[in-house]
């Protein structure tokens, strides 16, 4: 490939030339157009998998969409209009808030929900067409059957109780997870409200709930006294946690 300003001055001389000039064989390459290099891709945009599959609504369960209401955006601090999806069922009633492109249409006959956006080409509007669909399914899924999380305590000593502690409730009948971690003190996380904590086992905590995020943001609270070390193995394991052991450093 030859440099920029040494390119300039031989396409000035092939243009000022009448007569016909023949380029040699190593030159061609560099003047080809670029309509005839290879493109890089061609797939057309598809839409989104999860966006496009219907949402199957179980009995007990009901959908409300309500009028658009002006909001300002908390990342780009813009003020947009937006719906909230109220989802109300047997356990509970939960909201979710939905962008001004997309649009949700119920089928009462089959009981199913169809997602749609305006426009395929706009990569905002397709990453948010899955997602919102991942938030409804959960929400409907949440105040039907409902969100657990199990977390299994791996260590020698430790356990865990729900207690009440009345002098440090916020709300009455307010419980706390009780932890024995091998530290000089216990631990107590407060359990936030709308959810049950329960201990079938002295190692084992059942959490369940409605909001899934709610469930899993408080495990997470709970796994953070003791992460899971990869050389004994000890810690709290969430759901179906693993993790892969490592050997000792032998000097």
């Amino acid at each position: 490939m030859l440099a920029p300003s040494r390119r300039k001055v031989l396409e000035r001389a092939i243009s000022s030339t009448n007569a016909a000039v023949t380029l040699p064989a190593f030159l061609v390459p560099a003047f080809q157009t670029a309509a005839l290099r290879h493109q890089f891709s061609s797939t057309p945009n598809r839409p989104s998998k999860l966006g496009r599959t219907p949402i199957s609504i179980p009995p007990g369960v009901e959908l409300t969409i309500g009028e658009p209401r002006v909001k300002r955006d908390l990342t780009t601090y813009l003020k947009i209009p937006k719906r909230t999806v109220t989802v109300t069922g047997p356990l509970g009633k939960l909201n979710l808030e939905i962008p001004p492109y997309l649009t949700i249409d119920l089928d009462e006959a089959s009981r199913r929900a169809m997602l749609s956006i305006e426009d395929t080409e706009i990569k905002q509007q397709m990453e948010m067409w899955g997602t919102t669909w991942a938030y409804l399914n959960r929400h409907i899924i949440g105040v039907s059957e409902g969100h657990t999380a199990i977390l299994r305590l791996v260590g020698v000593g430790y356990r865990a109780t729900v207690e009440e502690r009345p002098r440090k409730a916020q709300y009455p009948g307010q419980k706390f997870v009780c932890l024995k971690l091998g530290f000089t003190h216990p631990v107590e996380e407060p359990v936030p409200a709308g959810m049950k904590a329960s201990t079938p086992q002295p190692t084992r905590i059942l959490l369940e709930g409605i909001n899934r995020e709610e469930v899993m943001s408080f495990a997470a609270n709970i796994r953070r006294w003791r992460r899971p070390e990869p050389y004994k193995g000890k810690g709290i394991f969430v759901n179906d946690e693993t993790i892969k052991l490592k050997q000792k450093k032998i000097k």
